[in-house]
């Protein structure tokens, strides 16, 4: 831009014309085109300079030098690009350095490499506030709420991942966002955790709980601890203490190894269940130590047609009535008066595909009830003592729950061979005597069980006696009468004929979930190669295949 442009420029912002922040960068990266920051250059952008200056509160070198920055951008910009900008020698542009720590340091820019600092962006959320002819101020995060809180420490980890911002920023900032917001109830339990004066414990804590609430990441690996330690030495010394137990978090009991099918992991960490429970409360309700136990709202339950044999129907139908949230409380309450227990404890008992998960959804449907599901081999854990830890929170968590829901959940414990079987006698093995803890405990629970708790098992002969006396209600699922599986033939391939629906239904003494299974081949078959005229055969080629224990095997060797 030559004088006289610059001239007309000025005397129409003196008439009144609005001057904008893009505009004063534009008219200060033409001028300092090869300008080598010299003092003509200076004066002539002088009223530009001093317009962002003001603005953002920032010196003359670093308004120019941000300017040249969105020019040369946003994105990935190094000092060489400012040296060729400004025809200033490398030696001569890394005497600016001060100025651009200065930039990042009111982020107006951030470093794309903490350990370099040889390139630089200028952040989204300035840009965008320029095109707004809006200057951008670093937001004060006060009075937020948990979520609140954990969206700007999101933010925070996200910056120091990119090696946008560096450890000691990372934790300024956290402190400065927890000093803001003492109203917040984790903020007061971190404050309160006795770390000492070690920064890296502390933000160690506050990644864990970050990667679980942010990330639903309960897998913390070396790698990631790593992007968040800086220095080199303190992560070789983080991750020796870890594998070997010494780490002051472990110590504390905030986190502990990751167990996977029963062997505890040296280089994979997790918040413990204390620690989410305690620190955690406000977000994590529902949460519990390697997911041992997941709630399905009534409300999603999808309405599914059962077909059972009479007695079965009886059954459930009688089980049904009494789960009504009506008559269960009128139930439950002429039972205490009589000194009776008034928990009420069910075994659903057959083979594989009968219908007993299925039953528990429909009846906690039909009932208005929740199911809080418990994940049997889940419960079992990596370290002597854990597994009844886990069973006996299991119970606390349900009994919790009975007082604060206005309908009681149903506590369901699905396929329970594993829990429910015959106790060794003279155990000595730890594995043996866990197993019998572990029955021991809920035995006790069953006792003073104050809810709805169903049981499915496929092998009632291992069932301990003292398992079979403390279920109220047992009941039976047997594999569907001809009767039963004609119409459960009809309802899932409803084009059948009634010829061929009692065909299959006397060929194969098949169950529910065995003829769903050959509906969906059936289904399959029709999408990928359209629907055959002649039905039967294919469904019949569908029921051989499904029937295993009919096949004969072929020997292999020589």
């Amino acid at each position: 831009m030559d004088k006289e442009e610059r001239k007309i420029l000025t005397e129409k912002e003196k008439t009144g014309q609005p001057k904008t922040l893009l505009k004063a960068m534009e008219n200060i990266v033409e001028e300092s085109k090869n300008s080598r920051m010299n003092d003509q250059f200076k004066a002539e952008v002088a009223e530009d300079v001093q317009f962002l200056c003001q603005s953002y509160g920032i010196t003359e070198d670093q308004a120019i030098l941000f300017s040249i920055c969105m020019e040369k951008g946003p994105k990935n910009v190094h000092f060489d690009d400012l040296a060729e900008h400004l025809n200033l020698k490398k030696i001569r542009i890394f005497s600016y350095a001060e100025d651009i720590d200065a930039l990042v340091h009111r982020r107006l820019l951030r470093y794309r490499n903490e350990k370099s600092e040889n390139s630089f962006d200028v952040p989204a959320i300035v840009v965008k506030a320029l095109k707004h002819n809006e200057v951008f101020t670093t937001p004060k995060h006060t009075n937020l709420g948990c979520y609140e809180l954990f969206d700007v420490m999101n933010q925070l980890f996200e910056d120091r991942d990119d090696d946008a911002i560096s450890q000691e920023t990372l934790y300024v900032e956290l402190q400065a966002l927890f000093n803001d917001n003492p109203q917040v109830d984790f903020v007061r339990k971190i404050q309160n955790t006795n770390l000492g004066d070690s920064e890296e414990d502390w933000l160690l804590l506050l990644f864990f709980c970050h990667r679980l609430v942010n990330k639903d990441d309960d897998d913390i690996r070396f790698g990631q601890i790593e992007d968040v330690l800086e220095s080199r030495l303190d992560f070789i010394i983080a991750k020796n203490e870890l594998r070997s137990g010494s780490h002051n978090l472990i110590r504390a009991g905030l986190i502990e190894n990751v167990c996977e099918d029963g062997i505890a992991s040296t280089y994979r960490f997790k918040l413990t269940e204390h620690t989410k429970r305690d620190l955690l409360s406000e977000i994590m309700t529902n949460f519990s130590e390697n997911k041992t136990m997941d709630v399905i709202k009534a409300g999603n339950l999808v309405k599914k047609e059962m077909f059972y044999t009479e007695e079965n129907r009886k059954q459930i139908d009688e089980l049904q009535s009494f789960l009504t949230p009506e008559r269960y409380n009128v139930i439950r309450e002429r039972m205490q008066k009589k000194g009776f227990r008034t928990g009420f404890a069910c075994l659903f008992y057959g083979g594989p595909g009968t219908g007993k998960t299925e039953t528990v959804y429909q009846l906690a449907r039909e009932t208005g009830r929740d199911i809080m599901i418990v994940d049997v081999p889940q419960v079992k854990s990596k370290w002597v003592g854990d597994s009844e830890k886990n069973i006996k929170e299991i119970f606390d968590r349900y009994r919790n729950q009975v007082k604060r829901a206005e309908i009681a959940p149903i506590l369901l414990f699905n396929e329970a061979d594993a829990i429910i079987g015959i106790r060794m006698q003279g155990a000595e093995r730890a594995v043996d005597k866990m197993e019998n803890s572990i029955q021991n405990i809920i035995l006790q629970e069953m006792e003073s069980l104050d809810g709805i708790m169903i049981a499915t098992t496929n092998l009632t002969q291992n069932l301990d006696k003292a398992f079979e006396r403390r279920f109220l209600y047992k009941i039976k699922f047997n594999k569907p009468t001809v009767e039963a599986r004609t119409q459960i033939w009809h309802s899932m391939i409803p084009e059948l004929s009634d010829k061929d629906v009692r065909t299959l239904a006397s060929k194969y003494d098949f169950s529910g979930g065995q003829i769903e299974n050959i509906a969906r081949h059936y289904a399959i078959d029709n999408i990928l190669n359209g629907q055959s005229a002649d039905v039967l055969p294919i469904l019949i080629r569908h029921c051989d295949n499904e029937r295993l224990d009919d096949r004969s095997m072929r020997k292999i060797g020589f």
